[in-house]
């Protein structure tokens, strides 16, 4: 079992977008996880193979206890009742208590559908008389659902502070050499290698600023938020 799981529609998406929380929940004594749902044989570059080696490489740098993928088509995934289930067996054997699914709008249609597909099925992990063929898990819903908007042109609901993680996190990134390594495949595509740590630290640092921190990165929830003491709020007005 996990109490925060990730899930992202490819090998790599999480590194980029949510790594350094995950490292900074599991500083904070959280078991994190993490939930590829393709396996990257549609990508430009590297094959599904090379993306396993580097998705495990990467896990052990981002100190999560589970990490997994599913099968789900590369490069279309659908939001289907299948689908759906195959993501809700996983939530109900992990039972996270936090999920964090991408944002739901942005270029690649893999990862708004993901949005989707994924609060579905954490919605039909819940329903007792769902039944999961092979499973004997319980029905299980997680209690906050979570949107990782770094590349989503929106105000976030909260950043999280990764300061100290922000170089590990970076390195758990270039752990995916088939995909931030100069080649001619994707050139157009895909950021020059000597770009990438200056963009990813630029990324951060501007999210960072927002809330007087060094580096973050960013959530939205749908929620409205509860606060019970206006003392303790965080983030300086003026």
């Amino acid at each position: 079992m996990v109490d925060i799981l990730a899930i992202a529609a490819h090998r790599d998406d999480v590194e980029q977008t949510c790594g350094g929380t995950l490292l900074a929940m599991h500083a904070q004594g959280w078991k994190t996880g993490i939930l590829d749902l393709t396996q990257g044989e549609a990508g430009t570059r590297g094959t599904a193979e090379e993306r396993r080696a580097e998705a495990e490489a990467a896990a052990r740098i981002l100190n999560v206890a589970h990490r997994e993928a599913l099968d789900l088509s590369d490069g279309n995934v659908e939001n289907t009742q299948p689908n759906r289930i195959k993501i809700a067996e996983v939530i109900r054997r992990l039972k996270p208590r936090v999920v964090i699914l991408p944002y739901w709008q942005g270029r690649h249609p893999d990862h708004y559908t993901t949005a989707t597909l994924g609060y579905e099925a954490c919605f039909q992990s819940g329903l007792s008389k769902l039944q999961i063929p092979g499973s004997t898990d319980d029905p299980h819903r997680p209690y906050k659902i979570l949107y990782a908007s770094l590349y989503a042109d929106v105000r976030p609901s909260f950043v999280v502070d990764i300061t100290l993680f922000a170089e590990q996190r970076f390195q758990s990134l270039l752990a995916y050499r088939s995909q931030y390594s100069n080649q001619s495949a994707g050139e157009k595509l895909f950021v020059p290698e000597e770009d990438i740590r200056e963009r990813t630290f630029a990324t951060a640092r501007h999210y960072g600023l927002l809330a007087g921190v060094r580096y973050a990165e960013p959530f939205v929830q749908k929620e409205v938020g509860l606060v019970n003491d206006l003392m303790t709020l965080p983030v300086q007005s003026i």
